[in-house]
């Protein structure tokens, strides 16, 4: 998930409810080019729409990626890093290309990603006209639950991170769920905030947390002697399942991709080759290939939900970037918060008198919160937690909806030869129903079987002593 959040304050996004924005454009040509009513004063750079996709793109889901390793090995790893980075380019490639194919058909200049469901399905066949509506109700439900979920890890993560330094170094025994609790308490506040333009400072201060946390994290891994002897090539199988959801939680950003590309000056950028999409996705692919890799190498299977939690207990630098990848996690929290409430209120806002909103959106947001902390505290562990939004958000999102949709806008006469298209379409969202259930299945699984009430860092703690 999350991982898109950091990118949400570069541009601005007021709803993602796109269509209030638009109205149909009517042109009698028979060709019409979206592009060409676009905003080309105010839009984004190609430079920066790059930039945008590929801040969204390197979130906190890079620190677990060696995690990822472990339930791969090292061969499969890399390999299986590499196929799910192919495999999300793709399916945000057609996505996309969707959406530019229904914005012609319908004449509108650019649609977001539950429009294009929605549009789609609404001058696509007729048995499907009468779904457009739940269309775009599941993907902006889908992108609520992903936000909301990615909120809770990262919940999960600050706690975590502020457990192990605080525990070690006053040498204390206090619980996790202690410390969830005591993270509400600024997220709170923080998610109170509905100006995008407040939260661009916030923003920027996580934004340089995050660089100087690589490049401690970077020191540390470098100096511990690499071995490769006792790491297996490939995993069990039984932990396949967690390694998909956990790459595809890391490095699926497709709920940012259409407000980016929206954005654009020019959005024939995007796609193509060389394009804003492929350059940023290969420089993504690779980093993540390396921290994974040597991240697992470094510390085999003692790897944690986030590379930060394996630094040293009790050093000062250690600590440093522990605390200072929590702070950065903290202060984007109202942009993860931002999204999923954005969409919610523009749903039920009609619901109440204009003199209420401000108190109902107020408390609406504590509750949202509150329950956030309730299920980081019931599942206060980061790594399965990954694994099951990954497993389950994303791989809708990310893999189903876009191959879906494509074969709704291009039924039944353009699927091409041999319909090939619609079986490769059919392959994608079996394997995205596979990977939601056996992904889940194995987050559940291991969730169950962890003990969460024993603190583990304080013997952890002293063996740094």
């Amino acid at each position: 998930m999350m991982s898109a959040k950091d990118s949400k304050a570069a541009f601005t996004i007021s709803t993602f409810d796109f269509t209030s924005n638009i109205k149909e454009t009517k042109k009698h040509d028979d060709e019409y080019d979206p592009f060409a009513y676009r905003d080309q004063k105010s839009g984004t750079s190609t430079r920066d729409a790059f930039l945008h996709l590929l801040k969204s793109s390197l979130g906190t889901g890079i620190l677990a990626m060696p995690m990822a390793f472990l339930n791969a090995g090292i061969v499969f790893g890399l390999v299986g890093t590499l196929s799910v980075g192919l495999l999300c380019t793709y399916c945000v490639h057609i996505l996309v290309q969707t959406s530019h194919g229904i914005c012609r058909k319908i004449r509108v200049p650019f649609l977001g990603f539950a429009e294009t469901a929605e549009k789609v399905f609404q001058h696509g066949p007729l048995s499907l006209r009468k779904w457009s509506n739940f269309a775009k109700q599941f993907v902006d439900g889908s992108l609520m639950a992903t936000y909301y979920a990615a909120a809770c890890v990262d919940i999960v993560f600050i706690a975590t991170s502020f457990r192990d330094v605080i525990n070690c170094d006053l040498d204390l025994n206090w619980h996790i769920r202690f410390y969830i609790a005591l993270t509400l308490i600024p997220c709170l506040f923080i998610g109170q905030i509905r100006d995008l333009k407040l939260l661009v400072p916030f923003s920027a201060i996580a934004n340089l947390f995050v660089i100087v946390t690589f490049a401690i994290t970077l020191y540390y891994m470098f100096n511990e002697s690499l071995v490769f002897d006792d790491k297996p090539y490939i995993a069990k199988a039984s932990q396949l399942p967690l390694f998909f959801a956990t790459v595809i939680f890391a490095m699926e950003g497709i709920g940012v991709v259409m407000p980016v590309e929206n954005s654009m000056k020019t959005p024939q950028h995007f796609l193509g080759c060389p394009s804003v999409l492929n350059m940023a996705m290969l420089i993504v692919v690779t980093l993540y290939a390396t921290i994974g890799f040597f991240g697992y190498i470094t510390y085999g299977s003692d790897v944690r939900g986030s590379i930060t939690l394996n630094l040293p207990y009790g050093a000062p630098l250690a600590d440093a970037a522990k605390i200072l990848m929590a702070l950065a996690i903290l202060f984007t929290f109202g942009l993860q918060f931002y999204i999923p409430n954005d969409i919610l209120w523009i749903k039920i806002k009609h619901y109440f008198k204009p003199k209420n909103h401000n108190r109902i959106q107020i408390l609406l947001r504590t509750i949202i919160i509150l329950i956030s902390g309730g299920v980081a505290a019931a599942i206060p562990n980061l790594e399965p937690f990954i694994s099951l939004v990954g497993a389950v958000f994303f791989s809708l999102l990310g893999i189903f909806v876009p191959s879906f949709v494509e074969t709704a806008f291009l039924w039944p006469n353009h699927l091409g030869c041999f319909k090939w298209k619609l079986i490769k379409n059919v392959i994608l969202c079996i394997l995205a129903i596979l990977a939601l259930i056996a992904g889940s299945t194995a987050s559940i699984i291991e969730i169950i079987n962890i003990n969460n009430d024993v603190p583990e860092n304080i013997a952890q703690c002293h063996a740094y002593e």
